[in-house]
């Protein structure tokens, strides 16, 4: 199991909300990051919320900066609408990217990444929002906006066309603190075949009990910002319940 720190970027800032909205500041991304990878952080994923709309240039100081003292794997995404905005991320350190916004607009976009720098380094990013009693819908722009398509078809359409990573956030249960979606965990697990990671709603220790089997990793943004716990902590706590973890 991966501990993941999920880091949220505007300009050099690290920003935090509730339901990917009403964000706010928190520090310099880049100290945090660096805290993170001292803590023991098995990876790392920087969001770009503003790259579509302005640029993107401060994730990629961020980026390079992050490379002289940061030895985990970093993933990074926002605002990729092509081949260009991939490259620029991965020239610039990023060893994996994902995509929402530009893959539902354009899907074909996701054939493009996954032949040009293969599924292993291609992320599909899911926000999932509850549009029914039983079911979620895929949105993109930062939780605002609905695609119409259903979670599990989106994540069936994605791995048919390659990528190799699902990176699922509970829009609902996101900045939350109140335990993961584990009804969106479960509805969609048994469907995904590759490498799963869930982020969206973890408050505590207690939280880890009985994640679904094929989960591959957790993203956690709001405990660790606010220091109610800590990557080691939670790497303890999954060891001490049966997880496999790098301590």
């Amino acid at each position: 199991m991966r501990i993941i720190a999920r880091l949220d970027i505007k300009n050099e800032f690290l920003i935090k909300g509730i339901n990917l909205e009403g964000l706010r500041k928190i520090g310099l991304a880049n100290e945090i990051a660096n805290d993170y990878y001292n803590q023991g952080i098995d990876e790392i994923i920087y969001i770009d919320s503003v790259a579509s709309l302005y640029s993107r240039d401060a994730l990629l100081e961020l980026l390079k900066n992050s490379l002289k003292n940061i030895f985990v794997p970093i993933t990074v995404g926002g605002g990729i609408n092509n081949l260009s905005d991939a490259k620029s991320y991965f020239d610039n350190g990023a060893d994996k990217i994902f995509v929402n916004t530009g893959a539902i607009q354009n899907p074909k976009l996701i054939d493009k990444l996954v032949n040009t720098y293969g599924s292993a380094n291609i992320c599909l990013s899911v926000e999932a929002k509850k549009i029914s009693p039983e079911a979620y819908n895929a949105f993109y722009s930062s939780g605002r906006d609905d695609s119409g398509i259903r979670v599990k078809n989106w994540i069936k359409e994605a791995q048919d066309r390659g990528v190799g990573e699902i990176f699922l956030t509970s829009v609902d249960n996101d900045g939350l603190q109140s335990g993961f979606n584990k009804d969106l965990i479960n509805q969609v697990a048994d469907y995904v075949k590759v490498p799963l990671i869930v982020s969206g709603g973890y408050g505590q220790l207690e939280d880890l009990n009985s994640l679904h089997n094929n989960i591959s990793g957790i993203a956690i943004g709001s405990s660790f910002h606010y220091k109610k716990t800590t990557p080691l902590e939670v790497k303890k706590y999954m060891k001490n319940i049966g997880y496999s973890v790098r301590l």
